[in-house]
């Protein structure tokens, strides 16, 4: 969802054959494609933009609602007002997701 085309070229090389592939990120360069592993796996790739890309978040939200347990993609947390270290730390390269926290305490 980023536009990184690593992250992108990584996604597809580890998912479930027959998986579907919601791409909403835009990549400031062209992208490779194995495309062996798209049609070997049977991969279902979509571009998504405007209303349809809200969908996903309701279909997340299902999904931690179910039990789905992210927090290994989470790698730093900040505080809001921190929010310049968690740039720092994407700018790096070396992190998953970054999070900035609201609550107080």
């Amino acid at each position: 969802m980023a536009g990184n085309g690593k992250a992108l070229c990584d996604m597809l090389a580890n998912m479930a054959h027959g998986g579907k592939v919601a791409i909403l990120g835009i990549p400031d360069r062209e992208i490779a494609i194995d495309w062996n592993l798209v049609i070997f796996n049977m991969l279902t790739l979509k571009g998504i933009y405007g209303r349809e890309m809200y969908e996903t978040w309701y279909y997340m939200t299902v999904m931690l609602q179910s039990g789905l347990d992210i927090s290994a993609i989470v790698t730093h947390r900040y505080a809001w007002h921190e929010f310049q270290k968690g740039f720092e730390a994407m700018l790096t390269g070396n992190c998953g997701k970054v999070v900035l926290t609201w609550a107080e305490g």
